[in-house]
């Protein structure tokens, strides 16, 4: 059930009111577009008068372009309506060993993307990003840049990086300096959360309100979105199923536990086991033992046989746990899925509880975009998004 807090609770001002219908409609012309105002009305139940106040607002805050026309038996030609794609973004994925600098429009379309080597030292890394972002700014003469949204592999609290066990960039203020520098919002994001809001907003799956997205990578991420809102939890650390011990004894971890399950289960354990068994070859990456595997390398399909398994077990926890419709797995295995998918999806299936669904399984073959389009979302959310504060 929901609580009202009784020591909170204000009315809505006719402020509010009108903020709302213009979320409601700059969504519906989002999701919808080309679209005429009529359409508007019917399917958002508004008044035409009020559609043709927000529109209007919207136009000249330059959110919403007009045109083309359409036609009719009879009648005023209806003009259709489309979001602006001279407003963009500007999305940062940032990972251990490389970072990705883009450019995208209001839809989610990227015009440019940059990678560059993620430096050790956070200092050197944000200072690079400032240079970087920068020359972006300077290349997108007459469009209007929104923000920065950043993708990281690590927890936020109060707008500070707080956990990043594998970006080792722990307690240091990103924001900050990237917004003195640069002049624009600056909107941080774990990895996971961002593709969440990446599956919600853009791949259509609004009317999924359970929701769980696994990202495998250096180490493992998950998103949570329970009963259509995405879990934060205490500090931001809600998620953190890639540190939860599957062996206490096992391998030591970066977050300093021993046996978690992005020990056993992650991209580097999989490379472990390979080089476990095998001369140890120099430079070999994930995508290197996965081409492996495929030319009919033994030692290789082994080595993802193993972390298939552990992905399996690891599973378990989020199946009983949350319940989800949905898991969502982004990472280079999903290029392998006739790999992984059959043993995951039994584990998966042999940890429904009795009078439980099985959740569905889908891997997202994404090309590594999911964290980006993540950002994109992250920074439209003020706009967007739903009114989370009545003013007072």
């Amino acid at each position: 059930m929901s609580v009202i807090d009784l020591e909170r609770i204000q009315g809505a001002s006719s402020e509010v009111v009108r903020d709302i219908n213009r979320r409601i409609v700059l969504n519906l012309i989002r999701t919808r577009q080309p679209i005429s105002r009529a359409d508007l009305a019917r399917v958002s139940g508004l008044q035409r008068s009020t559609i043709s106040l927000i529109v209007e607002a919207l136009v000249e805050q330059h959110w919403v372009l007009e045109g083309p026309t359409g036609r009719l038996p009879r009648g005023r030609r209806p003009t259709f309506l489309r979001l602006n794609e001279d407003r963009v973004i500007i999305g940062v994925d940032l990972r251990p060993t490389q970072t990705t600098v883009a450019l995208a429009d209001v839809n989610g379309k990227f015009a440019s993307q940059e990678v560059m080597a993620t430096p050790r030292d956070p200092k050197a890394g944000v200072e690079a990003l400032i240079q970087r972002i920068q020359a972006l700014t300077r290349s997108c003469r007459g469009k209007k840049i929104e923000g920065i949204g950043i993708s990281l592999p690590g927890r936020i609290s109060s707008g500070q990086l707080v956990f990043a066990p594998n970006l080792k960039w722990a307690d240091f203020d990103i924001s900050g300096p990237l917004a003195k520098a640069t002049g624009l919002e600056v909107e941080l994001e774990n990895a996971a959360n961002a593709c969440v809001l990446a599956a919600v907003w853009f791949d259509r799956m609004e009317t999924c309100r359970n929701l769980v997205v696994v990202t495998v990578s250096e180490g493992i991420g998950a998103g949570v979105l329970i009963n259509g809102q995405l879990a934060r939890g205490l500090k931001g650390m809600a998620g953190e199923f890639g540190h939860v011990p599957l062996e206490p004894d096992g391998p030591k971890c970066g977050c300093g536990s021993r046996g978690c399950w992005e020990v056993f289960a992650s991209n580097r354990a999989a490379l472990r086991y390979y080089h476990e068994s095998a001369a140890h070859e120099q430079g070999l990456s994930f995508p290197d033992l996965l081409s492996l595997a495929d030319q009919g390398n033994a030692r290789a399909a082994k080595a993802l046989e193993k972390m298939a398994h552990y992905l399996g077990r690891g599973m378990r926890m989020i199946v009983a746990g949350l319940a989800p419709e949905r898991i969502i797995m982004i990472g280079d295995l999903t290029r392998s899925w006739h790999r992984f998918g059959p043993v995951i999806e039994a584990e998966v299936q042999a940890q429904v509880l009795p009078g439980g669904c099985p959740p569905r399984l889908i891997p997202a073959h994404e090309d590594g975009l999911a964290r980006l389009r993540g950002t994109v979302a992250l920074v439209l959310q003020k706009h967007f998004g739903p009114v989370r504060e009545v003013p007072a």
